[in-house]
C-alpha cells in the first residue's frame, strides 16, 4: 500500500514538472527570453527534482527500516571483548533457535578494532514474544598461541519491545581459557 501510494505521488509530481516545463516553455517565448536563461532555469528545476528525488529516497529507507525490524519484535546481537589481548578471534557462529542466524570470519582490522573496544553488531531480526535460545560457536587463537573453539548457549525472553544482548568473550592469564558470557541490555 505504501508503495502504491509513494508511485502515485511521483507519477503526479511528474504530471506537475511536465506541465510546468511546457509552461516554461510557452512563457519563455513569450517573453523572447535566450536560450541560456531557459537552460538556466530547466537546470534549476533539475536540481529541485534531485532534491526531492534523495529526500524519497530517504523516507522510503526509513519505511523499509519499520517494516523490515519492527521495535517490538526486534532482537539485536553485540560483540565485545572484556580482556582485549586474551583472545584473536578466527570466526563467530551465531544460531537462534537452532537455526543458524550470523556467521563472520574476522580480519586482522576487525580484530584490532574490537580489541581497542570496539562493539561489532553480530546480528539484528525479528522474533516472536516468548522464550529463545541464543547459541554462540567462536574459533580462536588464545594468548599462549594454543587454538580453541567454544560453544555457549543463553535462554532469553523475548517481551515487548526491541531486544538487545550482548556477548562477551574473555581469556585472562595465565590458561587463556576463553569464557563467552551474554548480558541482555534494558
Amino acid at each position: 500500500m505504501v508503495a502504491g501510494a509513494q508511485q502515485t505521488v511521483t507519477v503526479g509530481r511528474q504530471v506537475r514538472v511536465a506541465w510546468l516545463v511546457i509552461l516554461v516553455m510557452m512563457v519563455a517565448s513569450q517573453l523572447g527570453l535566450t536560450r541560456s536563461a531557459f537552460a538556466e532555469s530547466l537546470d534549476q528545476e533539475i536540481d529541485r527534482l534531485k532534491a526531492d528525488v534523495a529526500d524519497l529516497s530517504q523516507t522510503l529507507y526509513q519505511l523499509e527500516e519499520n517494516v523490515l525490524y519492527p521495535v517490538d519484535t526486534q532482537v539485536a546481537v553485540f560483540l565485545t571483548l572484556r580482556n582485549r589481548e586474551g583472545l584473536d578471534l578466527d570466526s563467530v557462529e551465531l544460531y537462534l533457535n537452532d537455526t543458524p542466524v550470523a556467521s563472520h570470519l574476522y580480519t586482522d582490522q576487525e580484530r584490532d578494532s574490537l580489541k581497542q573496544g570496539g562493539v561489532q553488531r553480530l546480528y539484528i531480526g525479528n522474533l516472536p514474544h516468548g522464550a529463545h535460545q541464543l547459541k554462540a560457536v567462536l574459533t580462536a587463537r588464545s594468548a599462549n598461541e594454543r587454538f580453541v573453539r567454544r560453544e555457549a548457549t543463553h535462554q532469553f525472553r523475548k517481551r515487548p519491545g526491541e531486544s538487545r544482548i550482548q556477548l562477551s568473550l574473555d581469556a585472562a592469564a595465565p590458561d587463556y581459557e576463553p569464557v563467552v558470557s551474554f548480558q541482555e541490555w534494558k
